[in-house]
């Protein structure tokens, strides 16, 4: 097994290596043997970390979401060793309430089912997933508490909330003396920079947040696998990222062509490694249906630019 340098994600306690797995392909792209290999390639790879959510795989026909949850618990169960990995899920996401639901008694419900799905009696980090504009942050904030002071959750941090919601939240964790957010989960990469720069960065680094990044490769349009929008006509990739082949997405795929030849990478990793430089970022969330992507996607954890690499890629995905 490699060893990697771990990363401190915020003051949650936890150190993890410097990339997530994101779990939303287990059960719906991955079935549960291939979600298996995934799993063990990525520890054996030397990493540590798994995210996923109460809502994964919802989306899919006839699911009802717990099944990325119900794998991870099923490997968990098969391959022992808990306290060697961790376990990010998420709560607040439509699992037929019709709403995002962030109230304190939905909070309560869902993580027993989380906990019972992923066959453990603790959560390293459990996320809001969503904003729930119709519950107080106060509300949701109390019942995580409890769930830390039970034990039954490690650490909280919250996902796709904007930067004016994160601080309110955490001053009123710590006007009332709760637990507060110590990570955050913004859309971040080469491509989409404005989904996490600006004040949701400045406030991560200035509060000392942990930042796992995902779409972190864009949905594959950084992998360099398409380099023109001739050659995702008529894939399932065609919706997602026909709109990305602008000039400024030409632009990039070609700067990140150049930086990843000369560091002997692909692009994939590179765009990683460029994450991985930015200021905040604790380990992007990468993805993986083959154990062949996999292996491509690791080698990210141990690639280093240079800060000329970094700063080409940033002047080229400039908008």
């Amino acid at each position: 097994m490699t060893t990697l340098n771990q990363r401190p994600l915020g003051d949650s306690g936890l150190e993890i290596a410097p990339l997530v797995f994101g779990g939303n392909v287990f059960g719906w792209t991955a079935d549960e043997q291939a979600s298996f290999a995934l799993l063990d390639g990525f520890v054996e790879a030397g990493f540590d970390a798994i995210d996923t959510a109460d809502v994964y795989s919802r989306w899919v026909p006839d699911h009802v979401g717990g099944e990325s949850e119900t794998i991870i618990g099923k490997w968990l169960k098969a391959r022992g060793g808990r306290d060697k990995v961790k376990i990010f899920t998420k709560v607040g996401a439509d699992m037929g309430q019709g709403r995002n639901d962030l109230t304190a008694s939905w909070i309560e419900k869902a993580v027993e089912d989380s906990l019972r799905r992923l066959q453990t009696d603790y959560i390293d980090l459990y996320q809001t997933h969503w904003a729930d504009p119709l519950t107080p942050q106060e509300e949701t904030l109390r019942a995580l508490d409890r769930l830390v002071k039970a034990g039954k959750v490690r650490a909280i941090g919250t996902s796709n909330h904007t930067a004016e919601q994160v601080a309110e939240a955490l001053a009123i964790s710590e006007r009332e003396g709760l637990a507060a957010y110590a990570s955050i989960q913004p859309h971040y990469n080469l491509y989409s920079r404005d989904t996490f720069e600006g004040p949701l960065q400045d406030l991560a680094v200035e509060k000392g947040l942990g930042v796992i990044t995902y779409y972190s490769l864009e949905s594959g349009f950084l992998t360099g696998k398409y380099k023109t929008v001739e050659q995702i006509a008529g894939t399932s990739r065609e919706h997602a990222l026909k709109d990305r082949f602008d000039e400024r997405g030409v632009r990039i795929l070609a700067v990140l062509d150049g930086v990843a030849q000369r560091n002997e990478a692909t692009s994939a990793q590179t765009a990683l490694a460029w994450l991985l430089a930015q200021p905040g970022v604790t380990a992007p969330i990468v993805s993986a249906t083959s154990t062949e992507q996999l292996e491509d996607i690791v080698k990210a954890g141990a690639l280093s630019l240079s800060a000329d690499d970094v700063a080409e890629l940033t002047e080229a995905s400039a908008y």
